[in-house]
């Protein structure tokens, strides 16, 4: 017997278990089918996982600079089986949580691989759900008035660079090591690349990171680019930019030696591992898209902007239409594409107002427009800087690399972009994503008293620096 719903995801990662939770409160009847685990990659394989690992490398890197604290230690050692277990601890009482919540909402979950099949008789406008079962029992079919695609992505390779999961890894495989290698190559300067990057050298690993564009970080501004290329540098990485990999090249033994081109020659890397982290593409095979009209445009599915593709009962979210292949992004993706199905009229993300962040050490975070950005667009820009190492709680921290930056139209006052780089600046971020949402000029945020000591007064400076009247520079 087939089971009718008012709303069928496919993929109960975070974009797709919280537009099943928001259907829910709209009274929609819900399943989800998730051939993995609920939360999907960001829970198991993605920014939970990274981020644990991360904070364990901060803690090891911090004790073993203890005395700068006045803190004695001795015998410090990393006990990277234990990194593990903590890792997977806070994976697991997580995903308990993402079970409860869809019990709590009278979700339906199936653990299986579900694909659009054509239209029926009894589900003539999205076609029916066939799942195939993960437990080996017979396929359940099932009627949806609508289908929300949110499938997610996987781990990007270069043609010729093959996985092996043992020497050449992508992050999947790099959040299950035992071990620590001694030394590894890291093909990708971007946000992934940066944070193993960090990590890892902050774990004692020899780190060289083999990076395409002209520089780190690409799509941050120019100069967080810069300052984390010279902390990353200053941390021991080997940094190596405008190289071109030579899959060709690739040798295992061992180790594991590729060449780049750099500098119109060749040059030779080895290293125990070797981590690929180019990206990332979407899982849009097997979930048949070829029984429907949805058209996919360089491996992402097209939508509008609340997310129908061209079957309007069928919508997609997250990293499989591309964009910026964030959580938080999915996860509002996913409630404007259930309100529209609920005719709540949802307004239209604008992804301009989007706060990014890289969880390296130090951290980075950004909204809105780069300097660039705002000059290829023709305006006219005013930038405010300051930097940690003139904030007291930095100093007090220990951690006083970095600056926040404001971009700001000379014209209008309007506030176009901030970035910041430095410690805590993800947990910093929201106070100017929210700026940019209520429209706010760097005169009221100079305006907003700031507490001291804090690691923000160096947003309320740098929106005084707008005006060349910062106090503490």
């Amino acid at each position: 017997m087939a089971t009718e719903y008012d709303l069928v995801i496919l993929g109960g990662g975070t974009g797709g278990y919280v537009a099943a939770i928001r259907a829910s409160q709209l009274g929609l009847k819900t399943a989800i089918v998730e051939k993995g685990k609920l939360g999907g990659t960001c829970l198991h394989a993605g920014c939970i996982p990274s981020k644990a690992l991360l904070r364990s490398a901060e803690v090891y890197a911090t004790t073993k600079r203890s005395e700068e604290f006045g803190v004695v230690t001795s015998g410090v050692e990393l006990n990277f089986l234990k990194v593990q277990e903590r890792k997977q601890g806070i994976i697991d009482q997580l995903h308990k949580g993402v079970q409860h919540l869809m019990k709590q909402g009278k979700i339906d979950v199936y653990a299986g691989l579900g694909r659009i099949l054509g239209p029926s008789i009894f589900s003539p406008m999205c076609g029916t759900i066939s799942v195939e079962m993960n437990n080996g029992e017979e396929n359940e079919m099932l009627l949806p008035k609508n289908v929300i695609v949110a499938t997610g992505s996987r781990p990007r390779s270069l043609p010729g660079l093959d996985i092996d999961g043992q020497l050449v890894l992508t992050s999947d495989e790099a959040l299950e090591l035992e071990s620590l290698p001694k030394s590894i190559i890291i093909v990708g300067g971007g946000v992934i690349g940066i944070e193993w990057a960090s990590m890892l050298s902050d774990f004692g690993v020899e780190v060289t990171v083999l990076e395409y564009a002209d520089r780190i970080l690409p799509t941050e501004d120019r100069e967080i680019s810069k300052e984390m290329q010279r902390v990353m540098k200053k941390k021991g990485v080997n940094i190596v930019t405008n190289a071109k990999v030579l899959p060709e090249t690739l040798e295992k033994a061992e180790t594991v030696t590729i060449k780049a081109e750099y500098k119109n020659e060749e040059k030779t890397f080895t290293a125990d591992k070797l981590l690929v982290s180019v990206g990332r593409q979407a899982n849009v095979e097997g979930i048949g898209l070829e029984n429907t009209d949805i058209k996919v445009v360089k491996g992402y599915i097209e939508t509008n902007d609340v997310f129908q593709t061209k079957e309007s009962h069928i919508y997609a979210i997250g990293d499989v239409i591309g964009g910026l292949q964030l959580a938080h992004v999915a996860s509002h993706e996913g409630i404007v594409a259930v309100e529209h199905i609920a005719n709540e009229n949802p307004d239209p993300i604008d992804y301009s107002l989007v706060s990014k962040c890289v969880y390296s050490t130090p951290e980075v975070a950004s909204v809105g427009y780069t300097e660039d950005e705002a000059k290829e667009k023709g305006l006219d820009v005013k930038i405010g800087k300051f930097p940690f190492k003139a904030i007291g709680k930095a100093l007090v921290f220990g951690e006083s690399d970095g600056f926040v930056k404001l971009v700001v139209d000379s014209k209008t006052d309007d506030l176009l972009g901030v970035h910041m780089i430095g410690p805590h600046v993800t947990d910093m971020i929201s106070e100017a994503g929210l700026a940019r949402v209520l429209d706010a000029t760097p005169w009221e945020i100079s305006h907003t008293i700031h507490p001291h000591p804090t690691l923000s007064e160096a947003i309320g400076e740098a929106a005084l620096a707008v005006y060349g009247k910062s106090i503490h520079s």
